[in-house]
């Protein structure tokens, strides 16, 4: 079987982490979760990172930050993972979801627009796929409007909007590392703030509601709880592993955008005769290379095609269902009608991608899909 993710190893992992055993500091907070923070704002300009248990940590974080409640709208988009509105919901907030643009999965902000009410206290905008949203039009509403801007930047790790990185753009940002993203440490994951005035809160939160990282910094002589929080920093050996793969970082984006350009290259015969499309990067973005999928022209075509690589063992898997449709939610949904979140939903293909993908084994996938419509 050709799998549809293997998680790629720079071969320094085991190094970093013995290391980090060794300097007797485990619990968090230490030398490589300080290497990893200062990577971040050295190379990326974020203002300040705190290192997280998961990408779902970071959104949870974010809505503790903005103090989110009953009474706040989150306007959000139903085309993505649950942990984008797990996090909101956990503070009771109302979900507001919108659809995805027709050409991408992303945000469409003429819909974002009509929704916006005075309640509304923050937009989360999820990079699909590590392509951009239209930032200059959500920030532009957020500026009007005031609201807070989220960038869910789980997928968009090294990947920008007229040459801002990703993540640097909203008020808050959150990144994953995740086994299936493009730089792993297993589980992991980021939360970047951007507006400096959510940056002591952040610490504390991040620290069980505690001033503890003030307390061995010096700044305090005691440490002791002053909010609510939780223990969302990761162990020093998660850091240690991610620090492994920060170094190779542009290695292994390099390695991507070359799968990614061989299967779009293979597949233009496909898309020429009209039987599905592929991704499309607006220009303001730029291609992270983090997935490479296909949208078909119906959900059964996509299932057929789906079962026809199993047959020759390829793993393709599809995601994601619309969250205002799903067993939780769908009681609860009143909005109109999401017919592109829903389209996506059942048109989408992932097709096998990892860093190591060989030549050959892309050619195998490609082969397959035209030997599906060829027959």
């Amino acid at each position: 079987m050709l799998g549809f993710n293997k998680p790629y190893l720079t071969g320094r992992e085991l190094d970093y982490i013995r290391d980090a055993v060794e300097r007797e500091k485990l619990s968090g907070n230490g030398f490589y979760t300080q290497q990893c923070q200062q990577f971040f704002t050295s190379r990326y300009g974020f203002k300040k990172t705190l290192l997280t248990q998961s990408c779902t940590d970071a959104l949870e974080m974010a809505a503790l930050l903005l103090d989110v409640g009953p009474e706040d709208e989150i306007i959000l988009p139903s085309f993505t993972f649950v942990s984008t509105a797990n996090a909101f919901a956990l503070r009771g907030a109302k979900l507001i979801f919108a659809d995805s643009e027709k050409e991408t999965p992303n945000l469409d902000m003429n819909h974002v627009r009509q929704l916006i009410t005075d309640k509304t206290k923050a937009v989360v905008a999820v990079h699909y796929a590590g392509v951009a949203c239209d930032m200059d039009a959500l920030m532009d509403l957020a500026d009007k409007y005031r609201f807070f801007v989220v960038e869910d930047a789980a997928q968009a790790i090294d990947s920008y909007y007229k040459g801002k990185p990703l993540g640097s753009i909203g008020h808050l940002a959150c990144f994953s590392f995740h086994e299936t993203k493009n730089i792993i440490s297993g589980e992991g994951g980021m939360l970047i703030i951007n507006d400096e005035k959510f940056s002591q809160r952040a610490e504390v939160l991040w620290e069980k509601g505690t001033n503890r990282s003030a307390f061995f910094r010096g700044e305090v002589d005691k440490y002791n709880w002053i909010d609510i929080g939780s223990s969302f920093l990761p162990s020093e050996m998660t850091a240690a592993f991610l620090w492994a793969q920060l170094q190779e970082v542009d290695a292994i984006q390099k390695k991507r955008l070359t799968v990614w350009n061989h299967y779009f290259e293979g597949l233009q015969f496909q898309v020429k005769e009209g039987h599905f499309s592929l991704p499309i990067i607006p220009d303001y973005s730029t291609n992270n290379a983090h997935m490479f999928y296909l949208v078909s022209r119906s959900e059964s075509e996509r299932n057929a095609i789906m079962n026809h690589l199993k047959k020759q063992e390829i793993q393709a898997i599809f995601h994601y269902l619309p969250l205002h449709s799903s067993p939780y939610f769908h009681s609860k949904y009143s909005g109109r009608e999401l017919f592109s979140a829903v389209r996506f939903s059942e048109c989408i293909l992932r097709l096998p991608f990892y860093t190591e993908l060989s030549e050959e084994e892309i050619d195998r996938v490609i082969k397959s899909i035209h030997q599906f419509y060829n027959s």
